[in-house]
């Protein structure tokens, strides 16, 4: 057999690996999360190896474009973590971009109805179960060797859509009931904002309503999320019936750390800081 003809029959068999998230939200199996913002590749290579379960890559409230996304999975790509890129907005160009460089689980802001959580998961699915746009040969598709990946991608395509106002939450019913939609995820500062008490998610009608909303969500057989950036509030959101919670965020943990590093040091100089001038 010839050199050229060896290397034409050659087809190596890639498969795409099990979507860890989406495996575990339908298993109903408990899911530690952790926000990132700071769009850093070096930033996801470290948080790979820390221990959670999934970790927010977002784009809505953070300046990264999809070439920083992309290097944002390849840093976290062999972690323990399951990547969950929350997109600016339900646009389906936005997200097959990123559909096409790898992200697999996605985090959909604003979701106000059931036709809205169907234009995402059609976003999601090639024609003609959606409109995703088709390329042969993309970093998801290892680059065109992944047999099938046409027909079968939508098998570990994970979409989790979020609520953040009064208004989805009375949808909520309507939206759980969407095929496609593996997950429901409340939005506490949003929704805190939208009940009027702007930057006060701990107000008593906030939490009455994010505790009313998982009941809800349960009782409609879909898996409840949220995001706790004080450690106590995600404790008690599992205890709720919460089943992925992200406990805080790359920028509260540099934030805080940092912080209180300088302020022990200042202290124990006898140099008090008094904050940087405004």
């Amino acid at each position: 057999m010839s050199v050229g003809a060896s290397a034409a029959s050659f087809r190596p068999n890639v498969t795409l690996p099990q979507n860890r998230l989406k495996a575990a939200l339908a298993a109903g199996r408990r899911q530690v999360g952790l926000w990132s913002s700071l769009c850093s590749n070096v930033v996801a290579e470290v948080l790979a190896y820390a221990g959670y379960d999934w970790i927010v890559v977002d784009t809505e409230h953070a300046p990264s474009a999809p070439l920083d996304v992309l290097a944002q999975l390849q840093g976290l790509a062999g972690g323990t973590a399951e990547p969950l890129v929350r997109v600016a907005w339900n646009d389906a160009v936005l997200l097959k971009r990123l559909l096409d460089i790898g992200a697999r689980s996605l985090l959909i802001p604003y979701v106000q109805s059931a036709e809205e959580a169907r234009r995402a998961v059609a976003a999601t699915r090639y024609p003609t179960a959606g409109v995703r746009g088709v390329s042969v040969s993309h970093r998801a598709n290892r680059f065109g060797r992944v047999a099938g990946y046409l027909h079968n991608a939508s098998e570990q395509i994970c979409v989790v859509v979020q609520l953040e106002t009064p208004e989805a939450l009375g949808q909520l019913e309507a939206i759980a009931a969407v095929e496609g939609v593996d997950g429901l995820f409340i939005g506490p500062s949003d929704l805190a904002a939208t009940l009027g008490h702007l930057g006060d998610a701990a107000h008593p009608e906030v939490q009455r309503a994010i505790a009313d909303a998982c009941a809800r969500i349960r009782a409609a057989g879909k898996p409840a999320g949220i995001l706790a950036p004080v450690e106590a509030d995600a404790r008690r959101y599992f205890e709720m019936g919460f089943t992925f919670v992200a406990i805080g965020s790359d920028v509260g943990i540099l934030a805080a750390g940092s912080t209180a590093l300088a302020a022990r040091m200042r202290e124990a100089i006898g140099e008090p800081y008094a904050g940087p001038a405004v």
